[in-house]
């Protein structure tokens, strides 16, 4: 043995040190910079995780059903009793780091047949034995147990990171259940004034029908729009319906119905909060840190691997005391020891050692790779986003002149029908211009708002 190996053995056995690799946290392979260019604008305010998301979620009744969720989402109960087991399972891997004491007391009575015992007679014998002692205590010399500790304290934190990532992604949940609500709510209003428009025209077409001022064309066109409004409404009532369904389980209970929101604007989230850098946002995500958790469990792990090549140390030890009489039991010729210390020395094991250190070292490398792909994805998730904010507003203005345009475009071919300058299929074209260009609308603005909700969560918004 050298002498740097020499000291690095009595540093280990001095300071009880593992065999762990000094971790490193990956270099982020992402740029330093969120990506720039048209589609991309900068906004100014507080960073996403400082904002907590009841400042964030503007709506109170939003609010309280988030609440109720928090409380009573069967999948984050799951997670909370997940932290559980793992912290249960870092104690008892850190209890092994002590010794365990343990009592016991015997009684037993024998009774020795007179062919066997040394007076020919038959004897009955009593016996009264009390230990207290440490059974087969590891003395960690070379940071196995430690190592061990310290992956379970990372698969510890790990599983709360999961919590706090499931938390997140339960509140951008329910958020955006409650935005598409209040847009399948509007949808259907829509639907419904639509009809009332249509039938109304569809009536004042049928009497000109009926008098031979408009032809079986026009008749039946018009009665196409009547069925597709109906339609349409058949529809929407079907999604509401399972709108709601969806909010009562992300929910974990039935919502009350004055919880549940009609109209989008009534939704309002906060949309003044800067995205930061990436260094500083990305890396405070919950699933990223979860990762680099999990990253720093198998570098521990290689630690416990490298520790089996050396000598395992145990020691068992009692003190009691024996005697045939209980009256006797405590008394000093009674009292017994023992001091058992144990070495395992591995010698011939056909390389399952070497194989289990070159599985734990790569394990690490695959949580590296985990971890920079966790960034790489994170990345790419509040890139999309931003992208999405940059435009949705030119996007919304755009689709309220095309609104704006479609309407008066329906009403001048419906002008120009009555007088019988056009015919019915002109009026037609536009009137199904204008309800798509107005269920667009829609679309986009609750586009708007869930990118909203979204681009928060992506970055890794406060719980």
């Amino acid at each position: 043995m050298n002498r740097t190996a020499a000291v690095l053995l009595l540093t280990c056995l001095l300071f009880s040190c593992t065999m762990a690799p000094k971790y490193t946290r990956p270099e982020a392979p992402v740029p330093p910079d969120w990506p720039e260019g048209p589609a991309y604008k900068k906004t100014a305010g507080a960073v996403a995780p400082q904002i907590k998301w009841q400042d964030f979620i503007q709506s109170e009744p939003v609010r309280k059903v988030i609440e109720i969720a928090l409380a009573n989402n069967r999948d984050l109960r799951v997670s909370a009793l997940n932290i559980e087991r793992a912290r249960a399972q870092y104690r008892i891997q850190r209890a092994q780091l002590f010794p365990e004491v343990d009592a016991s007391g015997t009684f037993s009575r024998e009774r020795i047949p007179g062919i066997l015992s040394q007076t020919g007679q038959p004897v009955t014998t009593s016996l009264y034995n009390v230990n207290l002692g440490i059974t087969a205590w590891e003395i960690d010399f070379f940071g196995r147990l430690r190592s061990l500790k310290d992956q379970a304290l990372e698969l510890y934190l790990a599983t709360e990171q999961a919590r706090r990532s499931a938390q997140t992604a339960l509140i951008a949940e329910v958020a955006n259940a409650c935005l598409t609500l209040a847009a399948d709510r509007e949808n259907l209003r829509l639907a419904r004034s639509t009809l009332v428009a249509q039938e109304e025209t569809y009536k004042v077409i049928r009497r000109r029908y009926e008098v031979g001022a408009s032809s079986e064309l026009d008749l039946r066109q018009s009665q196409t729009r009547v069925e597709t409004a109906r339609v349409d409404i058949a529809r929407y009532i079907g999604l509401i319906a399972m709108d709601e369904n969806a909010i009562n389980l992300l929910a974990g209970s039935q919502v009350a119905t004055g919880l549940l929101p009609d109209e989008l604007d009534r939704i309002a989230v906060l949309q003044d909060f800067s995205t930061g850098l990436p260094s500083e946002v990305l890396l405070s995500r919950p699933d990223i840190l979860q990762s680099e958790n999990l990253l720093k469990a198998a570098n521990a792990n290689i630690g416990a691997a490298r520790a089996n090549f050396f000598p395992r140390i145990s020691l068992t030890t009692t003190i009691g005391s024996t005697s045939d009489s209980l009256s006797d039991l405590f008394t000093g010729p009674a009292q017994t020891w023992s001091f058992v210390p144990q070495i395992l020395l591995p010698i011939f094991d056909a390389g399952s050692r070497w194989y289990n250190l070159e599985a734990a070292k790569a394990q690490r490398d695959i949580a590296v790779a985990q971890y920079e792909g966790a960034i790489q994805t994170a990345f790419r998730e509040v890139a999309d986003a931003l992208a999405q904010r940059g435009t949705i507003d030119d996007q919304l203005r755009a689709q309220q002149d095309l609104v704006f345009a479609s309407a008066e475009s329906y009403r001048l071919s419906n002008l120009r029908y009555s007088k019988g300058i056009d015919t019915y299929l002109t009026v037609l074209d536009s009137q199904r211009s204008l309800y798509a260009s107005q269920q667009a609308l829609i679309s986009l603005r609750l586009a708007r708002q869930t990118n909203l909700v979204n681009l928060y969560k992506v970055l890794g918004g406060g719980v």
